[in-house]
């Protein structure tokens, strides 16, 4: 009943005729009963009343039933149901994340790498409808996770990441060329990069440039993010004595990202602290969201028919009863 609908839903306004016709029909019996007038009627009064008798009014619910019944085929009952489509045009995005020992300072909790690692997973669980590789660079660049649409797999190859892995350094470049290798044969309708980094490019084999070109080439946007407080940040390092802080200062190439973000067609952020971090996530989530396209359908089938044949099944039963039961004339 919850899918039922009317095509003509005025015409259930005349159910309010049922009641009045019920009405007219008790009140006609009382009129058309014959009467017997007898001297003394005291002895009828303890004469009890036949079955006929008693049962006598079903013929009238039977009709005003199937009145209603009638009202309602009349209205057009039609069930309804519905179904749709997803047209999803999902996005491609690699995450080339810097795990070079700079990353273990400390401006941020409980360090830079650890809360990027953190916002990358929150990151990728609001993008259930996008691929999503993940790539690694510090010296030298890596994939730590082709793309996939098993997030599950992916949040675990993040937290596998750790400094040390590869030598160190800041292979701007190399990080960026991967990343795109990562992409650059995608049917995706967007492709994008976030390049996360907290230095400057010391380190590898192809210039940032040359990369920043072959992004644009390939039409793939990159994002890019550096990560680090201004001024100085402490910076931990193993003694005798155990570990112990350092200031040292905070460097980054802010020319060269904005420039390779502006080239690309994506922007550069700073992140001085774990909460504006979250925030460029954020902000990325919703420049780059997926494009779903949902298609519904309706359809209805006449529901009329049962209605309509119940109604004739009471008229029926009422003329039958009528005429063999208490055989009266309709």
């Amino acid at each position: 009943m919850e899918n039922l609908v009317f095509a003509y839903p005025s015409v259930l306004w005349g159910l309010f005729i049922v009641p009045v016709a019920g009405w007219w029909l008790f009140a006609r019996d009382k009129k058309t009963h014959p009467h017997l007038h007898y001297s003394d009627s005291g002895f009828v009064s303890v004469l009890k009343k036949s079955a006929r008798q008693r049962l006598y009014p079903i013929l009238h619910v039977l009709r005003l039933l199937a009145l209603a019944l009638m009202i309602v085929a009349l209205a057009r009952p039609q069930a309804k149901s519905k179904s749709s489509s997803k047209n999803i045009e999902g996005v491609d995005i690699v995450m080339a994340m810097d795990i070079s020992g700079s990353m273990l300072a400390e401006d941020f909790s409980p360090n830079r790498l650890e809360a990027s690692k953190q916002l990358a997973q929150d990151f990728i669980r609001e993008r259930d409808n996008d691929r999503i590789a993940v790539v690694a660079f510090s010296g030298e660049a890596y994939t730590q996770c082709p793309l996939t649409i098993d997030h599950g797999i992916l949040e675990n190859r993040i937290k596998q990441l750790k400094s040390g892995l590869i030598p160190d350094g800041t292979a701007l470049g190399d990080g960026l060329a991967v990343s795109i290798n990562r992409v650059r044969q995608s049917k995706a309708k967007s492709k994008v990069i976030i390049l996360l980094t907290d230095g400057v490019n010391n380190a590898g084999s192809i210039d940032p440039l040359t990369a920043s070109d072959l992004a644009k080439t390939y039409g793939v946007r990159v994002y890019t993010i550096g990560v680090g407080t201004q001024g100085l940040a402490p910076y931990p390092y193993k003694t005798p004595f155990g570990i112990q802080y350092q200031n040292v200062k905070v460097e980054i190439d802010e020319t060269l990202l904005s420039r390779i973000a502006q080239e690309t067609g994506g922007l550069y952020f700073r992140a001085t602290s774990k909460s504006k971090l979250r925030e460029i996530f954020a902000e990325i989530d919703k420049l780059e969201k997926t494009k779903i396209e949902v298609l519904s359908y309706e359809h209805r089938s006449e529901e009329y028919k049962p209605f309509l044949w119940a109604a004739l099944a009471l008229l029926l039963l009422e003329l039958i009863a009528r005429l063999f039961i208490f055989k009266t004339m309709p």
